[in-house]
């Protein structure tokens, strides 16, 4: 986009000079996940950039990787890589984790929300800085925490006790983001709706919740992302049937560095790009709905 005609030449440099540091500092940012791709495309079992991959030998590149991350034992080597179904497993259970805790976390972060916009409930601050907690306390004071309570209520390694872990810390993202959705919401069209002798469970899920729907689905997915890379609490709170993703991945840094990581950040990367861009897209067609851009 071109300069305005009456910048100065100071103003000027200052504005080249701004574009190159968040270029910096977007390169500093994406360089590593970029730098994560082609490696996990490796046909060697090392970490690193082979002569070959450097040459853009096609015989240096392979999906070896990937098939052995969905458990395709054909494509190991027997020598250098152990094949197991462990990330197959993982990836279901994480997916099967997420889903449920990001069910959890959009029904109740939703109410909240709802409550939460009205002006007139008492100690309306203090609940929402309590909600928001996971986001400000340190993950792994909120793990340690979590485990002392769930050992009392038998909920260390099981399943049930992750999914709630998982929702707890979903939370936030929905009640900010449905909140701050609601700040716009004109309630003269619930007050209509009523007046016309709509129910108030009818009238939130014909008129409130419809333009209010980006909000909701922009937390649910901030949520399920938090669910599904998670790691610190599944060390804290998961045995050896909870496996998950991210926690394989761990262990797999721990105890066996192979390209089979980077296949799975792959997976990930692009999930999550997937999923922001979502996030990017509803926004703007909450700030239609809103009236505050142009359709």
């Amino acid at each position: 986009m071109a300069l305005p005609a009456y910048y100065t030449t100071g103003q000027r440099v200052w504005h080249r000079t701004y574009v190159v540091y968040c270029a910096l500092v977007l390169f500093f940012l994406v360089m590593p996940l970029i730098a994560v791709i082609p490696l996990s495309f490796t046909a060697a079992p090392f970490l690193d950039f082979t002569p070959g991959m450097l040459r853009l030998d096609p015989e240096a590149f392979s999906v070896r990787w990937y098939k052995l991350m969905v458990g395709d034992c054909s494509a190991a080597d027997v020598i250098t890589t152990v094949c197991s179904d462990k990330w197959k497993i993982g990836a279901v259970n994480s997916l099967i984790i997420a889903t449920i805790a990001t069910v959890l976390a959009t029904a109740i972060g939703t109410l909240a929300a709802l409550g939460l916009s009205r002006s007139h409930l008492a100690g309306r601050r203090l609940i929402m800085a309590f909600l928001i907690s996971p986001l400000i306390v340190p993950l792994i004071i909120t793990a340690a925490g979590m485990f002392l309570f769930y050992a009392k209520l038998k909920l260390v390694a099981s399943f049930a006790g992750v999914i709630l872990a998982h929702t707890v810390l979903g939370l936030p993202f929905v009640v900010i983001t449905v909140t701050a959705t609601l700040i716009g919401f004109d309630y003269s069209l619930t007050r209509a709706a009523q007046s016309l002798g709509g129910s108030p469970a009818y009238n939130f899920f014909k008129v409130q919740l419809p333009l209010i729907a980006p909000g909701v689905i922009s937390g649910a997915l901030f949520a399920f992302i938090t669910s599904f890379d998670e790691v610190v609490i599944i060390l804290f709170l998961g045995g050896a049937e909870q496996l998950t993703l991210p926690r394989q991945m761990w262990a797999g840094i721990r105890q066996e560095i192979s390209p089979t990581i980077l296949a799975v950040a792959t997976v990930l990367v692009v999930l999550s790009i997937l999923l922001l861009t979502t996030v990017e897209l509803l926004r703007r067609r909450s700030e239609r709905l809103r009236g505050l851009t142009p359709a």
